[in-house]
């Protein structure tokens, strides 16, 4: 019983000494009175839910700290990169934005976007297992455009010259550069995560002889011990993986975006097999001519050559390099270093 509803009935029991013509007519009073009320609840009921979710905040993809996409972190952990982003803190977020990158309303993994340069610093995800598929077409984000867009990313517009980001037609008519992925479609499994990796957000112009050759050698060879050693006590696979593009000083493609001069790749484990913590890194010029092999390096060797810090915690600094394995059968054919 409501209170407006106990008033009607205190009402009639204050009454119960007239006659029995006036008791029927209050009670048909009393009956009509708590109708109303009823009546009224159920049209306001709606409504109150109404007001109730148009205030509960939307789910974004651009957001404004990578505290609120830390998931794709090693223990939450983002990278340190000089003058961007240090302590997780950005350092410009008018020109740097954190991306969770979302598809089908599920945050698949994380960038960190240069709208200046047009090109991600990097791009980190946890890694549970690649396969061999090919995405849809690429896709670029909207909120990049306009903070109240979709926070899925949607398929790119070849008619449109995106201001804060890189589209389809910045690739066209040339030869000498690819798209090139920074997190691999090769580290998902799932379709829709596989998709995911095409968004113009995770890929740099990268030299074509540069990303088929040496950079995709590399890429088969960190997946390898990834799949063979990643794996924890309770027996599943798990990896985190950072990898990023430093830019460059040549002409921008389509006179906007902006060339790498340097891609790098950083990977941390705990692999129960070997009872320790692995960690490597690789990194290349972003050139036609070059090594056969990226050499895998150490995380402390990446630090002193280019002064980032892809995993700031203990256990990854002090993890064994990934390069003592490459003489056991798994691994021996992929990660060739000559």
């Amino acid at each position: 019983m409501n209170l407006l509803q106990g008033h009607f009935a205190g009402f009639h029991r204050s009454l119960e000494f007239q006659s029995s013509g006036f008791l029927i007519q209050l009670s048909c009073f009393t009956l009509k009175g708590s109708l109303m009320i009823s009546l009224m609840m159920q049209h306001l009921l709606p409504l109150t839910t109404l007001l109730l979710l148009s205030i509960v905040p939307t789910e974004t993809a651009v957001v404004a700290s990578v505290a609120q996409c830390n998931e794709s972190f090693l223990e939450k952990t983002p990278p340190n990169i000089p003058d961007i982003l240090e302590g997780g803190n950005i350092k410009d977020q008018n020109r740097y934005k954190v991306i969770c990158q979302t598809l089908t309303d599920i945050r698949r993994f994380v960038t960190l976007y240069d709208t200046k340069n047009r090109i991600p610093v990097f791009s980190a995800a946890e890694y549970r297992g690649g396969g061999e598929g090919k995405g849809s077409r690429w896709k670029i984000e909207p909120q990049l455009e306009n903070q109240t867009g979709d926070a899925n990313m949607t398929p790119a517009d070849k008619k449109i010259t995106y201001d804060h980001q890189a589209g389809t037609n910045d690739y066209a008519k040339q030869t000498e550069f690819d798209r090139g992925h920074l997190f691999p479609s090769s580290y998902r499994s799932e379709e829709g995560d596989i998709n995911s990796t095409y968004t113009l957000t995770n890929a740099v112009p990268q030299r074509r002889r540069f990303n088929n050759g040496r950079w995709n050698l590399m890429e088969r060879c960190v997946k390898c011990i990834l799949d063979n050693y990643c794996i924890k006590n309770n027996n599943q696979r798990e990896g985190f993986v950072v990898i990023g593009a430093q830019p460059g000083n040549e002409n921008p493609l389509n006179q906007r975006i902006n060339i790498p001069s340097v891609l790098w790749s950083a990977f941390c484990c705990y692999s129960q097999s070997k009872e320790s913590w692995l960690a490597s890194a690789h990194w290349g010029e972003n050139t036609d001519d070059g090594p056969k092999y990226l050499q895998t390096k150490t995380l402390a060797e990446l630090h002193t050559k280019l002064k980032i810090e892809a995993f700031p915690g203990p256990q990854c600094r002090n993890g064994k390099s990934a390069t003592e394995l490459y003489s056991e059968s798994p691994c021996k054919a992929q990660c060739r270093q000559k």
